[in-house]
């Protein structure tokens, strides 16, 4: 018996086999539960590569959860697969221009922070909103995160944009809890995907871990993270919500 066992899950930003949304599919798929992935413009064909290395198959809608019309016909593209609505959805969703990353956070235009924060922090409530009518008597929503508690090394306006996805997790979990819809946050150690690829100076994070994790890390590991997702997309965290589940060696712990 899965820990999933009978629940319609739907997943986003599954790009490459090596993201933690691709694990968290591949997971949810092997714990018992169907698996509805999304995607649109150029990315699309990516996702339907990488489908094809799920357990089984996964169809795949369109969204862009900056685009009121994808958003507004959420639901009915859902429905047309899963009649009865969902139990979960995973928000693996987060984008900054170059210009707001790489150490030149003094010189960000408005224009890139702006897009910064409704692509990785304020998505957060759209996808959740239109998703909304899909839960019937609950369910659960997780997102990905990186700890926003202190200033890294060149993350600049993206740090900015995780803590306003940290507290945008709170608000949801506050206004539909009585829903019973969960909201939480699974703040990932390092991972080698193609996001954090575009961010200049990556290997200054894979040094931080490499020297203050309690547990090893393994930035080529996604695994644990996915786990962890699943585990609050389950019947086993019932009464958790607006929770950070920090899965990262535990670093978030450790003083200098």
């Amino acid at each position: 018996m899965g820990l999933l066992d009978g629940k319609k899950i739907l997943v986003t930003g599954v790009l490459t086999d090596g993201s933690i949304a691709f694990h968290i599919a591949r997971l949810a798929q092997e714990q018992g539960a169907e698996v509805l992935l999304s995607s649109f413009g150029r990315a699309l064909s990516l996702t339907t590569r990488i489908a094809g290395r799920l357990p089984a198959p996964a169809p795949i809608i369109e969204l862009d959860v900056t685009n009121t019309e994808d958003l507004g016909a959420l639901e009915s593209r859902v429905r047309a697969h899963f009649p009865n609505g969902l139990d979960g959805v995973v928000h693996s969703i987060g984008f900054a221009p170059t210009s707001a990353l790489g150490g030149n956070f003094l010189n960000t235009e408005w224009e890139d922070v702006a897009t910064a924060m409704h692509v990785s922090a304020y998505s957060l409530k759209s996808l959740t909103m239109a998703a909304r009518p899909l839960f019937n008597g609950g369910g659960s929503v997780v997102g990905l995160d990186f700890d926003a508690t202190v200033a890294w090394p060149k993350y600049d306006w993206m740090g900015v944009a995780k803590a306003a996805l940290e507290s945008t997790s709170r608000y949801l979990a506050r206004d539909l809890g009585p829903e019973n819809i969960r909201v939480n946050l699974v703040a990932a150690g390092p991972i080698r995907t193609i996001a954090a690829k575009s961010i200049p100076g990556f290997e200054e994070f894979e040094k931080v871990w490499n020297e203050r994790a309690p547990l090893t890390w393994d930035v080529n590991d996604p695994v644990p993270a996915a786990q962890a997702a699943i585990a609050l997309l389950s019947d086993w965290f019932p009464k958790t919500t607006a929770e950070i589940i920090h899965v990262d060696g535990g670093v978030h712990a450790m003083g200098a």
